[in-house]
């Protein structure tokens, strides 16, 4: 039976939302208590904020007795989550992180995770959430382009986290909080937090302010920081709720990372506005998610196709009382139609729903609802309540019915822009659309499909593998000489990552060789799964090389 954290004992003390007329502190975004008779606008905006923090202080005025997360023996009412979300604020503003100052989180799913989430965002800093399975100088190229002034980590991955920072010459600029036990000279999570006091109010954040990097592979060789406000986020919530079909007493298992935008955006921050109970797990075990399915009568669940497929394969299923389970999501990769209808069949009490989108939206941008699942089996849906969506041509013209075109997004969940990146944040918005880079078809019924990608992405496992980034990593072994990097469909992973290999003359590398070369400078997922060894790749007369005839060569 899950236990109550003891937030309130007395060495943890804990910090109360005092009530919404108390004095605000002085800071760079609010005017002295002096001026505030004067200074109508500061009272104006500060009572029409509705940044993440305002929107989980209402969650828990509303909700406070009932349980927010449960995460193993560990249950945090919204009350108590709340209490814990001003902790982390204070605590950020007591180590001198202000307004717009990033702080970074490489952590396994965990409420700690959410804690720091919504704080790092009341206390109007940015968090830069990083995936967990990327190597230490693939993190150190994120924390160094963001300048993170604080980072934490899980014990597990304490280790990466302080390698990374060495690398990116952040050791001292940065200091090192654990979520566990600690270690070395790093603070606690718990020893972080336990000065945190009673009565602290947190400034006025203002509502398009960053509070998010979600750092994207795209296509290029390097991540781009989409950033992300509350407007973004709260509007992004509000479609996943009305078109996702959510509701306050909606019990949700969360398994997928938090590091990435559709768990933590499409799911987390919709129940925490609505007030539902989220149940979280690690990791998406087939055996685990089937168990806490039963033991906490989940009735909402969101997962790739792969998982989904490994929960129909597992000799659990049929065993495990699954009939809580009223809802059912899915998205980033098509969901192959045999599968589908197997889920239809085997689940028959379960709705299903597809998201499609990417990070820059927020995420969602279209939904497929459970009415047309098999009528419409493979079309992504229909814009959401906050977007609105084009197929054009490179003209930014609307193309005609059944035509092939970009997909482009106007909406207020649209990224602000990428980090420092101006150049490629006009290209994105050109002619007043976000340009994503998808190609498309809407069909006579204002649905859309997903045909192509306009730009070379791998969408592996659910997981974004940029083909130019698997490319120059194995440019950098001294035997090859060109390679082609590309996907192709999978069983399991939906696409797997492949390589065609080109070695210079005299070379004995292997297949093999290669793939542990890559191993060791890339996180797994982009490793590629098979590496073809070729004599030559395919170019058109310009020199580029083919590899949609690499595909259909390997594919048949």
């Amino acid at each position: 039976m899950a236990r109550a954290l003891a937030w309130a004992a007395p060495h943890h003390p804990c910090p109360t939302a005092p009530p919404r007329g108390a004095p605000v502190p002085e800071t760079p975004t609010s005017a002295p208590a002096t001026d505030r008779t004067a200074d109508h606008a500061t009272d104006v905006r500060t009572a029409r904020g509705n940044g993440l923090g305002d929107v989980l202080r209402r969650s828990a005025a509303r909700h406070p007795g009932k349980p927010a997360i449960v995460d193993g023996a560990t249950t945090l009412t919204y009350r108590e989550l709340d209490a814990m979300v001003d902790a982390v604020a204070w605590s950020l503003e007591r180590d001198g992180i202000g307004v717009g100052d990033r702080v970074a989180l490489l952590s396994r799913n965990s409420w700690q995770f959410a804690a720091l989430a919504w704080g790092a965002a009341r206390r109007g800093a940015v968090l830069v959430p990083v995936n967990f399975m990327l190597t230490a100088p693939e993190v150190a190229f994120l924390l160094g382009d963001a300048e993170v002034s604080l980072a934490f980590a899980q014990d597990a991955f304490a280790g990466v986290m302080g390698e990374a920072l060495e690398t990116a010459g952040l050791a001292d600029a940065a200091p090192l909080v654990t979520i566990g036990e600690g270690a070395g000279e790093a603070r606690s999570f718990d020893r972080w937090l336990e000065d945190a006091p009673a009565g602290w109010e947190a400034p006025y954040v203002d509502d398009d302010a960053p509070v998010r990097i979600m750092y994207t592979s795209g296509t290029e060789s390097r991540p781009k920081g989409a950033m992300l406000s509350s407007r973004s986020l709260v509007a992004e919530y509000t479609s996943c709720i009305v078109d996702g079909g959510m509701s306050a007493d909606d019990v949700d298992l969360h398994t997928l990372p938090l590091y990435h935008c559709a768990q933590l955006d499409c799911f987390l921050g919709p129940d925490l506005m609505l007030g539902a109970t989220s149940i979280i797990l690690p990791a998406p075990d087939p055996a685990a998610v089937l168990a806490a399915i039963a033991e906490h009568g989940v009735t909402k669940y969101f997962a790739p196709p792969t998982v989904w497929i490994s929960l129909l394969r597992s000799p659990d299923l049929d065993r495990t009382d699954t009939s809580s389970l009223r809802k059912g999501y899915y998205g980033a990769s098509p969901m192959p139609v045999e599968v589908l209808r197997e889920l239809l069949e085997r689940l028959p009490g379960v709705d299903l729903w597809n998201f499609y989108g990417q990070t820059e939206i927020a995420p969602v941008a279209t939904i497929l609802p459970p009415h047309e699942q098999l009528e419409a089996a493979g079309s992504a849906g229909r814009p959401v309540l906050n977007v609105e969506t084009r197929v054009v041509d490179d003209e930014g013209r609307p193309v005609p019915v059944g035509e092939v075109g970009e997909i482009v997004h106007r909406t207020p969940q649209a990224t602000l822009g990428y980090w420092r990146n101006p150049e490629k944040t006009a290209e994105a918005f050109r002619g007043g659309w976000f340009h994503s880079g998808d190609l498309g078809i809407l069909d006579e019924h204002g649905r859309l499909s997903v045909v192509d990608r306009k730009k070379d992405m791998i969408k592996s496992g659910g997981e974004n593998v940029a083909s130019r980034e698997v490319e120059e990593a194995l440019y950098l072994h001294p035997d090859v000489s060109e390679v082609a990097v590309f996907g192709i469909a999978d069983p399991k992973w939906i696409e797997a990552v492949v390589a065609a290999v080109v070695l210079k003359d005299g070379s004995t590398a292997t297949a093999a060789d290669l793939v542990e070369h890559c191993r060791a400078r890339l996180a797994a997922y982009k490793c590629p799964k098979r590496i073809e060894l070729r004599e030559a790749l395919p170019k058109n007369p310009s020199g580029k090389i083919l590899k949609r005839v690499l595909r259909e060569e390997i594919t048949g």
